[in-house]
């Protein structure tokens, strides 16, 4: 059985903090979009690369891709279009954005839940010692959380990274 590869969408594969700056960052592309929790006020700008859509499908190759996101069913509505990806499972969170009494990411424990001891990789851009100390102690496989800058998004060592990583 392929380890799975759970992707977040803001982040890695929406660079959202670069909205900040002037311009759209190379080989990105920005969306309007309008999902089912933006109702009022201009669509919500979401900036894609085409070029991870597949990079993503060569890493399915290694892994079982599922979403990580509060996108959740709608990533496949939104986000999987545009990258050329087809419909993938997702984690279907209890609560969105909670939080965790010890400072673990409110995601981690979902994520470990949802791998069910599966190994798995993460990607996304809020995982920090914490949830990996958390993800040790209490995954009894293999895992591999990989923070991803907000700013840029996925890059080649990204990608580099996680098929090496399926490879061991």
């Amino acid at each position: 059985m392929k380890p799975l590869l759970l992707i977040d969408i803001d982040g890695p594969l929406n660079p959202y903090l670069a909205l900040s700056r002037p311009g759209t960052p190379d080989g990105y592309h920005m969306h309007l979009m309008r999902p089912s929790g933006w109702t009022e006020g201009p669509a919500l700008p979401v900036l894609l690369s085409p070029g991870h859509g597949g990079a993503l499908l060569a890493l399915a190759e290694r892994y079982e891709l599922a979403w990580a996101s509060t996108w959740m069913a709608e990533a496949n509505e939104w986000i999987a279009p545009p990258l050329g990806l087809p419909p993938l499972p997702y984690i279907e969170w209890p609560t969105l954005l909670g939080s965790a009494p010890d400072g673990v990411y409110w995601k981690t424990r979902h994520v470990v839940d949802y791998a069910a001891g599966r190994p798995f990789a993460w990607i996304d851009d809020e995982i920090t010692e914490r949830d990996r100390t958390w993800v040790a102690a209490h995954h009894p496989s293999r895992w591999m959380l990989r923070r991803i800058d907000p700013w840029t998004g996925l890059e080649e060592a990204d990608f580099d990274a996680l098929a090496a990583w399926a490879g061991d």
